[in-house]
């Protein structure tokens, strides 16, 4: 503040005729009472603070409500009980969980035994039709190199896109000619 104050217009006189009387105001030491002469510089703390308070936020958002929850599901519904089962009745596959949480986790989000089944059967069903496929390809290959029948491979396969994108754009201009 005192540097300012020497280039008000009154003090610009005065130091014209001694330069060096502005220069020398400014003098802060550290430390103070007899101490050392020097400022420690130390990392912040800002980042860690930071990363405790979004700790404590989430967890206090998180883990409370659910674990209140988690009580009150084991409190008021509690586990299944086994019962007889009638003789025409099929048990859902949610069904065989013991505990109400697991029950609603394998009702809505997880898929049936059943359904993981039947995905890998198709798989299975897929990649023997391409193994298959694959090997008539050779053995067809294989006799007319053998036979000399066709100096070639007697058809060009395809992809599927192209004929689905022509397909599409046909079915598009079909819809715009209007008749």
């Amino acid at each position: 503040m005192s540097v300012i104050s020497c280039l008000r217009l009154s003090s610009l006189r005065n130091n014209i005729i001694s330069p060096t009387k502005c220069l020398f105001t400014v003098q802060r030491e550290m430390g103070g009472h007899g101490g050392p002469k020097k400022m420690v510089i130390t990392a912040s703390r800002w980042q860690w603070h930071k990363y405790k308070d979004l700790l404590h936020f989430y967890t206090m958002l998180g883990l409370i409500p659910l674990g209140t929850l988690v009580f009150a599901i084991n409190v008021f519904i509690g586990p299944a009980k086994l019962a007889p089962i009638p003789e025409d009745y099929i048990p859902k596959n949610w069904e065989y969980y013991h505990h109400p949480i697991s029950r609603f986790l394998a009702r809505f989000l997880y898929p049936s035994h059943q359904q993981d089944y039947e995905k890998y059967l198709h798989f299975i069903y897929e990649e023997n039709e391409k193994k298959q496929m694959r090997l008539l390809e050779t053995k067809v290959k294989e006799l007319m190199a053998e036979r000399g029948d066709s100096q070639a491979f007697y058809y060009r396969p395809i992809l599927t896109k192209y004929h689905r994108f022509v397909r599409k754009v046909y079915d598009d201009l079909d819809d715009t000619r209007g008749y």
